[in-house]
C-alpha cells in the first residue's frame, strides 16, 4: 500500500487554511478495489504523530464525507479499516482518479486531518459493445479503402485494465485499423480492402473483438452483419461538429436543451436522415430524449449538478442509404441552490452537570452545503436565550459550549435547535435538535415550609401521640432531595429533648414519647434538623414551639382556713357584730390555668344557714343578720370551693366560729367554755408538736450560751494582752469594754408576745394582746421577776459610766434572752393548755 501527498494545485488553498489553524494536515492513500471487508487501508499514528494511548484518550473518531461510511477507524490500533468491499465502477463510473475523502477528528485540542483514499482500479470487467450485433448497410461499388467507424467497446476499468486493443474475425474484404488517441483511448475503423459484389455475396457476416491489458485479459465480442446495398454515395453531414450548451440544474422536463441538424444531398429515401444516441451512457438516456426525425434534444429526467455537472453526447445521423455521420453534445450544467445545508454530529454530551464551568464542550458538529460557490458557502446559528454558544473551528466544524451557569432546578432540559444557513439565494436552511440533559448535583438546602411551627399537646397524653408534622422540601433531585429529620441536643425541664419526643427520620412525624403534666410543663422548643442525602449533605434547621394545653385535672386547693387533719380553726366573731360583719375569708387556689383555674365558693352546709354567707367570686365569710344572745357559741360551716373547667373539680373547707362577749377589751378574759365541748374539739397530735418546739428551743438556747461564753473569753485574752502593751490596766475599764461602740447609748428592747385565745390552735402574734381571761399571776410575777433582773444588770452597768450594747440584733446575749422568754411563754401555754 502506497502513501504520497497531493500535491494538486487545487489543495494549495486548503494548506493555506490549515497554516491558520491549529494542526491540519491532508494525506493521501490508495487502496484497491474489490478487497474483502476488514481489510487493512494504512495506519495513521505515524501520520497524525499520536500514540495509541493518545489516539483513545482524545476520542479519534473517522468522518465520511460522503453519505456511505467505507471506512473504519480502530481507535486501539490507529489502524483504518475497510468497512465494505468497493466497487471503484459503481463509486466513481469513468471518473479519473476515484477518491474517497473523509477527515480523522481529535479532541482536546481539536484536530482535524483530511484523509484522501484513490481507489485504484483492477481488471474486474470485460470490455463490452453496447450491442450484441451490428449492421452495416454498404453499397456495392464502394471502392476499396473505404473506411467504416465501428463502435468503441466499453470497458468500465481504467487505465491498462481498459480497452487496448480490436481484433477482426478473418475475412477476405474487411481488415480492421485500430487507431490510440490521446487521451489514451482507443478506435477501430473497418477498412474494405476487396470490392463487395452483391450477386456473389449479399451478406457477410464478421466478429469483432475488444482486448483489455489487464492480467489476465479480458475480452468482448459483438458480430458485425454487413449487408451489400445499392449505391448510395453520399453521406450525412452535421453542420457543427460539436455542439456546446449551458442547462441549469433541475430544468423541468420536456425543456428543449439544444437541436441537431444533419443534411445528406441524395435524394429519396436515401436522403432521409434519422437520429439517434451513438454510445450514450445510462445517465445519458435517463436525462435526456432525442427526437430521431427533428433531433430536438429535451430533458426527460432529473437534472442534478451534483450528481454530474456535465454530459458529452454523440449523436448518430443516418441516411436512408444506412450512411452516417456523428456529432458531440456537450451540456455543462449550471449549479443552483437546491441543497439545503447539512449539519452532521460528531460528538454529543447528552449529560451535563449542572456545575459545568462555562466553556464547557457539549457538542461537536460540521454544516455542509453540496451546493458551490456562495450557494455551499454556510454559517450556523442556535437558539436565544440559551446558556450556550457556538465557537467556530476551521473546516466549517464547530463547538457548542457553555456560555452562563446551569442550574438543574429551573430548567432540567434543554432542546437545542442548530439551524445551518447557506448564502444562496434564495437561502435555504436545515436544522437539527440536539437534547441536552442537566443532571443533579446537590446545590440546595433543604427548606422547610414555614419559619417557624406551633404546635399544641394536651396534657396527659397518650405516650406515642402524633404532635404534629414537619416538612422541608428540596429542589434538587433523587438522593439530593431525600430528606432525613432529626432533633438537635436541648433540654426540657432539666431533662433532654428526646426525654419527652421524637421524630420520624422519613416522615418529619413528631410524636410524644411520654405523658405531659401542664402543671410541670407548660411549653417547650425543640429544633428540628432536615438533612438531604446528598455528598456533602446539606441542611436547614427549624425551631417547633410545643404549647401544652392545660385540662381540669387538679381540684382547687384550701390554703386557708388549713385542711390538714388537726382541729379546725376557730374565728372569733363578737356578740356585738352587726349584718355584714367579715368573720374571715376562704383562701383556695387551682394549679389549672385559664377558666379552669376560675374559682367560685359556696355554702353548702351550716349549723344556722341564715347566719352567715359566703362571696362567691372572693370567699369572704360574712354575717348575713346581727349576732343576738340566743345565737349558740359555737358554729360549723361546710364551704365548697368549685373550679369553671369541664368537668368541674371541687373541694370543701370546714370552719369552726366561736361567739365571744367583750371581744374589743384588750385584756378580756377567756370566756368560760364547757369542758365537754373543748375536750370534744381537741386534737391531742398538737401537745407533741408543742414538746418538740420547746426541744428546739431549749437547744437554741443552750448553743447560744456556750458561743456567748467563748466569745468573752476570747475579747477578754485579746483586750489583756492590748492592755500590756498600751494602756494601764484599772478598774476603770470593764471587763466587757470589747462589745462598746463609739458614741452609742445602751438601749432596752422590750417586746410584747401575745397569743391569740379562743382555741387550742391559735399561732403566735406580734400584736396587741387578745386573749379570754385566764390566771396569769404567777407566770406574770415570775416574768417580771425575770425582766427586772435584766434591768438591775443594765443598770449597774451604766452606773460604771460606760456605753454599753448588751443586747444588740444578732449578738449572742440577744439570741440568749429571746430564747429565754420564748421559752417561758412555751411552758405557760403547754401548762395551760394541759389544764
Amino acid at each position: 500500500m502506497e502513501m504520497h501527498l497531493n500535491n494538486m494545485p487545487g489543495w494549495s488553498f486548503f494548506f493555506c487554511l490549515c497554516m491558520c489553524g491549529a494542526i491540519c494536515e491532508s494525506f493521501r492513500y490508495s487502496v484497491p478495489e474489490e478487497k474483502k471487508s476488514g481489510s487493512l487501508v494504512v495506519n495513521v499514528l505515524k501520520d497524525v504523530k499520536v500514540d495509541v494511548k493518545e489516539l483513545s484518550t482524545r476520542r479519534a473518531r473517522l468522518v465520511s464525507k460522503s453519505t456511505k461510511q467505507y471506512f473504519q477507524l480502530d481507535p486501539h490500533s490507529g489502524n483504518v479499516l475497510l468497512k465494505d468491499k468497493i466497487d471503484r465502477e459503481a463509486l466513481c463510473g469513468q471518473k479519473d482518479p476515484c477518491i474517497l475523502l473523509f477527515e480523522i477528528v481529535l479532541e482536546n485540542p481539536l484536530q482535524v486531518h483530511r484523509i484522501e483514499v484513490e481507489i485504484e482500479d483492477v481488471n474486474d470487467n470485460s470490455p463490452q459493445f453496447s450491442k450484441k450485433e451490428f449492421v452495416f448497410e454498404i453499397p456495392e461499388q464502394i471502392p476499396t479503402n473505404t473506411r467504416f467507424h465501428l463502435e468503441t467497446a466499453q470497458d468500465s476499468d481504467k487505465g491498462k485494465n481498459a480497452v487496448q486493443n480490436y481484433t477482426l474475425s478473418p475475412n477476405d474484404h474487411f481488415r480492421l485499423d485500430v487507431q490510440s488517441h490521446s487521451d489514451g483511448s482507443n478506435s477501430a475503423e473497418l477498412v474494405l480492402q476487396k470490392q463487395l459484389d452483391r450477386e456473389e455475396n449479399a451478406e457477410l457476416s464478421l466478429i469483432l473483438s475488444a482486448v483489455d491489458g489487464g492480467t489476465p485479459t479480458r475480452t468482448g465480442t459483438a458480430q458485425i452483419i454487413v449487408k451489400v446495398l445499392d449505391i448510395n454515395d453520399n453521406f450525412p453531414q452535421f453542420g457543427d461538429s460539436v455542439y456546446k450548451v449551458k442547462l441549469k440544474e433541475n430544468t423541468p422536463s420536456g425543456t428543449l436543451v439544444t437541436k441537431v441538424e444533419a443534411t445528406d444531398r441524395d435524394f429519396g429515401s436515401y436522403g432521409a436522415i434519422t437520429y439517434s444516441f451513438s454510445q450514450a451512457s445510462e445517465n445519458v438516456l435517463k436525462a435526456f430524449n432525442l427526437n430521431k426525425h427533428t433531433g430536438d434534444l429535451t430533458v426527460a429526467g432529473t437534472i442534478d449538478y451534483e450528481e454530474e455537472r456535465s454530459f458529452e453526447i454523440k449523436i448518430k445521423a443516418t441516411d436512408g442509404g444506412g450512411l452516417f455521420a456523428y456529432c458531440k453534445a456537450i451540456v455543462e450544467v449550471e449549479d443552483m441552490n437546491d441543497n439545503a445545508p447539512e449539519v452532521t454530529l460528531t460528538s454529543l454530551t447528552s449529560i451535563l452537570p449542572e456545575d459545568s464551568p462555562p466553556a464547557t464542550v457539549v457538542a461537536i458538529f460540521s454544516v455542509t452545503d453540496q451546493d458551490t460557490g456562495d450557494n455551499g458557502r454556510t454559517s450556523c446559528t442556535v437558539g436565544t436565550n440559551l446558556p450556550f454558544m457556538l465557537k467556530a473551528s476551521e473546516n466549517n466544524y464547530y463547538q457548542l459550549v457553555t456560555q452562563q451557569p446551569l442550574d438543574r432546578e429551573c430548567i432540567p432540559e434543554y432542546n437545542i435547535t442548530i439551524t445551518g444557513t447557506d448564502w444562496g439565494s434564495p437561502r435555504l436552511s436545515s436544522t437539527r435538535i440536539i437534547n441536552v440533559q442537566i443532571s443533579d448535583i446537590n446545590d440546595n438546602v433543604p427548606v422547610f415550609e414555614k419559619p417557624t411551627y406551633a404546635m399544641q399537646l394536651w396534657e396527659n397524653n397518650i405516650p406515642g401521640l402524633l404532635i404534629g408534622l414537619v416538612q422541608a422540601k428540596d429542589p434538587d433531585k433523587d438522593k439530593n432531595a431525600k430528606m432525613t429529620y432529626s432533633l438537635l441536643p436541648g433540654k426540657v425541664s432539666d431533662q433532654p429533648v428526646s426525654f419527652y419526643v421524637s421524630i420520624n427520620s422519613e416522615t418529619g412525624n413528631l410524636y410524644a414519647i411520654r405523658s405531659v403534666d401542664y402543671e410541670q410543663v407548660k411549653d417547650f422548643h425543640v429544633t428540628v434538623r432536615a438533612a438531604d442525602s446528598g455528598s456533602p449533605p446539606l441542611s436547614s434547621e427549624v425551631i417547633v414551639q410545643v404549647f401544652i394545653v392545660d385540662e381540669n385535672d387538679n381540684a382547687p386547693f384550701i390554703l386557708y382556713p388549713l385542711q390538714n387533719g388537726t382541729s379546725p380553726s376557730n374565728d372569733l366573731v363578737p356578740r356585738g357584730a352587726e349584718a355584714g360583719y367579715l368573720v374571715t375569708k376562704v383562701v383556695a387556689v387551682d394549679r389549672d390555668s385559664g377558666q379552669n383555674s376560675w374559682l367560685s365558693y359556696e355554702l353548702l352546709k351550716a349549723t344556722e344557714p341564715g347566719l352567715f354567707s359566703v362571696g362567691a367570686q372572693n370567699g369572704e365569710v360574712k354575717t348575713t343578720r346581727p349576732i343576738n344572745k340566743r345565737d349558740a357559741i359555737k358554729h360549723k360551716l361546710f364551704i365548697g370551693v368549685r373550679d369553671n373547667g369541664h368537668p368541674p373539680q371541687s373541694t370543701s373547707a370546714t370552719l369552726s366560729i366561736l361567739l365571744v362577749d367583750g371581744f374589743s377589751d384588750p385584756y378580756m378574759k377567756m370566756v368560760e367554755i364547757p369542758k365537754d365541748v373543748i375536750g370534744k374539739e381537741e386534737d391531742r397530735t398538737l401537745t407533741m408538736y408543742l414538746v418538740i418546739c420547746l426541744a428546739v428551743i431549749s437547744s437554741i438556747f443552750l448553743v447560744s450560751m456556750l458561743a456567748f461564753v467563748a466569745i468573752k473569753i476570747h475579747k477578754r485574752r485579746k483586750f489583756i494582752e492590748s492592755s500590756a502593751l498600751n494602756f494601764p490596766v484599772g478598774p476603770s475599764l470593764p471587763e466587757n469594754c470589747g462589745d462598746a461602740d463609739g458614741g452609742s447609748l445602751s438601749r432596752a428592747y422590750n417586746y410584747e408576745v401575745c397569743l391569740a385565745g379562743g382555741s387550742l390552735n391559735s399561732e403566735f402574734r406580734f400584736l396587741r394582746p387578745l386573749f379570754p381571761v385566764y390566771s396569769l399571776e404567777s407566770a406574770q410575777s415570775h416574768s417580771a421577776q425575770r425582766i427586772s433582773s435584766g434591768s438591775q444588770d443594765v443598770s449597774s452597768n451604766g452606773a460604771e459610766g460606760q456605753v454599753m450594747h448588751q443586747v444588740r440584733i444578732c449578738h449572742p446575749i440577744y439570741i440568749v434572752k429571746c430564747s429565754l422568754i420564748f421559752e417561758f411563754y412555751f411552758c405557760y401555754y403547754l401548762v395551760s393548755l394541759n389544764k
